[in-house]
């Protein structure tokens, strides 16, 4: 590859920009419901309008996860998902051509396992453009953070409403890619009660980095993806993704011919209401 993830993320968000709008970042589960089929919507995505990928860990302890994700790593588990074969997904994404910015989103406890320097040497050679790794704060930046970075991958950080401005600059610290807002108090899924407040924390940011800051967490309508775009430089779409995954699927809880394109026209719908405004100055 001749991109460092940290580049091909920067490329993607500065092409998004030129064009006057945010970017898409779409959430999905590896494994979700099975291994094929999430194979499928992943090689989806980019065609449906999805500028960034977060490609989601399954994992047995999800803290920061709401209901519909937490599901969607259930079925993935069940299925038989890894962290190796989620490497693997990624790796044949990028065999197929696809250029579209993968972050890997989950937890520490399987990248421990797998080992640091195997992980990222892996992750690297597949294509994996950057990782956010929920539980791993900045006063831990040594154990993942600052080898990721050496080795080509973003570490992008999470800066939520209760991060102030003294905290902020010790979250932007290392943190590579975009800055992921999030725009509620508490897990995935839930409801964006304040858009003002939100367009108002993503200036606050902004005032602190250059790096894109995209917004997620209580987006799941063309309506909420457009109205964020107006102030954020990207929009993060994932419980609502993964929901249409569990509506997709039949009584035994496994894929039909629906499932791709239940999470693919959403994704279009979504593409749709951001390229439909244009963000503020």
């Amino acid at each position: 590859m001749t991109e460092t993830g940290q580049t091909r993320i920067q490329n993607r968000f500065q092409a998004c920009a030129r064009e006057g709008r945010a970017a898409l970042v779409t959430f999905v589960t590896a494994g979700d419901p099975d291994f094929e089929t999430s194979s499928a919507i992943l090689a989806a995505l980019p065609g449906a309008g999805a500028d960034v990928i977060e490609l989601g860990v399954p994992f047995t302890d999800p803290m920061a996860d709401g209901v519909p994700v937490q599901l969607a790593g259930q079925r993935a588990l069940k299925a038989g998902q890894t962290l190796r074969k989620t490497l693997a997904m990624v790796e044949s994404f990028r065999k197929a051509g696809h250029d579209t910015p993968i972050v890997l989103m989950g937890y520490y406890n399987p990248i421990y396992a797998y080992g640091v320097d195997a992980f990222l040497t892996d992750a690297r050679r597949v294509g994996i453009d950057g990782l956010i790794v929920v539980d791993l704060p900045p006063e831990e930046d040594e154990e993942l953070c600052l080898p990721a970075l050496k080795a080509g991958v973003s570490f992008i950080r999470l800066a939520t409403p209760t991060t102030d401005d003294k905290r902020l600059p010790k979250v932007l610290q290392n943190t590579s890619g975009f800055v992921y807002y999030v725009s509620v108090t508490g897990v995935t899924g839930g409801a964006i009660a304040d858009y003002g407040a939100v367009g108002d924390a993503v200036a606050r940011i902004k005032r602190h980095t250059d790096l894109p800051v995209a917004v997620g967490f209580g987006v799941k309508t063309a309506e909420d993806a457009a109205t964020i775009a107006k102030r954020a430089d990207g929009v993060v779409v994932g419980s609502a993704l993964v929901e249409r995954v569990r509506l997709s699927l039949d009584d035994q809880g496994k894929a039909t011919e629906k499932t791709v394109s239940a999470v693919t026209s959403l994704v279009s719908e979504l593409a749709q209401g951001i390229r439909s405004v244009a963000k503020a100055a």
